[in-house]
């Protein structure tokens, strides 16, 4: 079992962007003394919710930072990115870490986004599967063109070569984050592993870990790919001497931010949408994730890896908005609740 931290740098209420971000960053170095495998990066746009415009740039610093643990973006947004630029800045990270870095894909949303980056609300509900058959060409030949709907130019060579990273790893993993049956097939049909969100609790994700078999299955993927396919569960992670006090910690503090942060969202074409609320959805996250003791965190991660088959997680530290909780938190993840799952 992979365990690692989520790290969104979330602007909790009162708090400044730097602030957000100079926890993101410390977190991340913290996780790494603290023996966790992957530090994985969010990334949004114009909202509090996550102050962190580009995923892979951060992911950069923290690479530059440390020198064993992995870093992972959760996720690079692809409607709003051209797949040769993210290609190039992956293939850059994984030869320049050694292999050290895993890119996380999504679709997005539809928001205002597309619209100040100009790539239009098509790029959001079509293009996904065009950008990301481009991008792992990139990252797995020596030379790419393309003739497709979105994207067409002539053959160029592909630099730097993921190749010639100094890794036994062929070329940079990359993940998908899945949150509908079509983006399953999506990436089973690919053979890419899944990244699941921290909505939704175990019984979902077993369902769509065994649709991602049968899709996989279905396009020829080979048995030891399908069963060895190592998805990532994201959820959130606080712990404390009681399980109370670690609900309350973020009980406090994850409502005012989710209010904030959610509601900045702005759709592309106006269309309306309904948040969750705020207080119920934090509390459906201290029921489906390990918030408590370190033996119930230990137990909770064990429960979800034997129930989906996942092996990796993505877990959410920063939820008391507070630097110096935050740290204690990965530490205590770290050497209290690690040990019993390894």
């Amino acid at each position: 079992m992979h365990v690692g931290s989520f790290v969104l740098a979330a602007q909790f209420p009162g708090q400044g962007q730097g602030e957000a971000l100079h926890r993101a960053v410390r977190s991340a170095e913290v996780a790494e003394q603290a023996g966790l495998d992957t530090v994985w990066i969010g990334e949004h746009h114009f909202v509090p919710y996550g102050t962190c415009p580009s995923a892979v740039t951060l992911a950069a610093l923290l690479l530059g930072r440390t020198h064993r643990i992995r870093v992972g973006t959760a996720v690079s947004v692809m409607s709003t990115v051209h797949p040769v630029a993210l290609g190039e800045q992956t293939a850059l990270l994984h030869v320049t870490s050694g292999g050290r870095f895993t890119l996380g894909v999504g679709r997005g949303g539809p928001w205002v986004d597309l619209e100040v980056f100009g790539t239009g609300l098509a790029a959001y509900e079509q293009g996904f599967p065009e950008s990301l058959d481009l991008l792992l060409r990139w990252l797995g030949e020596p030379a790419v063109s393309a003739s497709g709907d979105r994207f067409s130019f002539r053959e160029v060579p592909v630099v730097p070569r993921p190749s010639e990273a100094l890794t036994d790893a062929p070329g940079p993993e990359v993940v998908v984050a899945c949150t509908s049956a079509e983006s399953v097939r999506l990436a089973a049909e690919r053979g890419l592993p899944m990244l699941l969100g921290m909505h939704i609790g175990d019984e979902e994700k077993a369902d769509m870990v065994a649709l991602w078999r049968r899709h996989a299955r279905a396009a020829g993927r080979p048995q030891d790919e399908i069963l060895g396919a190592a998805h990532v569960s994201a959820g959130v992670c606080q712990i404390a001497d009681r399980r109370p006090d670690a609900a309350e910690t973020l009980l406090k503090a994850m409502p005012g931010w989710f209010r904030q942060g959610l509601a900045a969202h702005v759709t592309v074409d106006d269309r309306k949408r309904a948040m969750r609320d705020p207080l119920a959805y934090t509390e459906l996250l201290c029921g489906l994730h390990p918030v408590g003791t370190p033996r119930l965190c230990a137990d909770r991660l064990a429960a979800t890896s034997e129930r989906t088959g996942i092996s990796r997680f993505a877990l959410l530290v920063e939820g008391s908005g507070d630097l110096a909780a935050t740290e204690e938190n990965v530490r205590r993840l770290g050497a209290e609740v690690l040990p019993h799952l390894r």
